[in-house]
């Protein structure tokens, strides 16, 4: 577990890699994680989990499928959304965005049911964030009094 500061732009800087999450540190049994997004990733289900997304910049699309039919969420720029377990659900983003996710630690980034999996999709229980990311600079500003 990180017991230091994590900036999350140096985090999101520190890798190129899409739908490939990085664990950036974790609470209680639950991994949060970073990942840079573009394209669609896969339908898939998380059986005994929900999923838990922000969207630190850019725009990102969630397709649902629920027993009241097929619907879209659209989350901009500081919007959370979680997908309740169960639900079957394809993210995707045409212009890519930056998010953040709880899930917990160990759960697959495909879900326990899926389409088969593009190669651009990173199945992953997440990846460790290497190199670490650099401690945000906590000294005060000049005029911060």
């Amino acid at each position: 577990m990180n017991n230091e500061p994590v900036a999350l732009p140096q985090a999101l800087a520190s890798f190129d890699a899409l739908w490939s999450p990085r664990v950036v540190t974790r609470v209680n049994d639950y991994d949060v994680r970073v990942a840079k997004v573009a394209g669609e990733h896969v339908w898939h289900v998380h059986e005994h989990t929900d999923e838990f997304f922000l969207v630190l910049s850019g725009e990102l699309h969630i397709a649902l499928r629920e027993p009241a039919g097929e619907r879209t969420v659209t989350l901009g720029r500081n919007s959370v959304f979680v997908v309740p377990c169960g639900t079957e659900h394809k993210p995707y983003s045409p212009d890519g965005a930056e998010i953040l996710l709880f899930e917990p630690t160990g759960t697959l980034s495909v879900g326990d049911r899926h389409d088969e999996i593009p190669a651009h999709v990173d199945a992953t229980t997440g990846h460790a964030l290497t190199p670490a990311a650099p401690r945000p600079d906590t000294r005060p500003t000049p005029g911060d009094a």
